[in-house]
């Protein structure tokens, strides 16, 4: 396994922390994160240039086209580690191959930062905390993508 994300396309989404809101976007992307424990460097360079580029906003036309950075859209990344829930044996999710918190979390800073970088408004949860995520998504679309590039 590596880095995998739950990415669905919002009119808008926030999340909440003891009742304040810590990131709150419009139209863009709302991405549930997992870190595990075999990512490298590569991977989140080929997760952020993934997601951003995903061409899954709609054109004049209808049709699945246009890519965040062509909406002017912007993102809510949420640290969800519950995405490396398996499942497979008995009835309590296994989730051993999640990162460790130390590295989830420096993970999922450079994550972010990278996203920064290219110029795109980006709000953020507070790792390790409980949140509420309010996720108001548009199609619905809903798409996985993951690091593991499989032939």
């Amino acid at each position: 396994c590596k880095m995998r994300a739950v990415i669905q396309r919002v009119s808008s989404s926030y999340v909440e922390v003891d009742g304040v809101v810590t990131g709150k976007i419009n139209k863009g992307l709302t991405v549930l994160l997992g870190i595990s424990e075999e990512d490298t460097m590569q991977d989140i360079d080929y997760m952020v240039d993934k997601i951003t580029n995903l061409r899954i906003f709609e054109d004049n036309e209808g049709k699945m086209n246009l890519s965040l950075f062509d909406i002017d859209g912007e993102l809510l990344i949420i640290s969800q580690f519950t995405i490396y829930g398996d499942c497979r044996k008995g009835r309590r999710p296994n989730f051993m191959k999640a990162a460790k918190p130390d590295k989830a979390e420096e993970y999922y800073n450079k994550f972010i930062n990278k996203c920064l970088e290219l110029g795109i408004d980006t709000q953020t949860g507070v790792f390790q905390a409980h949140m509420n995520v309010q996720i108001n998504n548009d199609g619905p679309v809903t798409i996985i993508v993951d690091s593991e590039k499989i032939l």
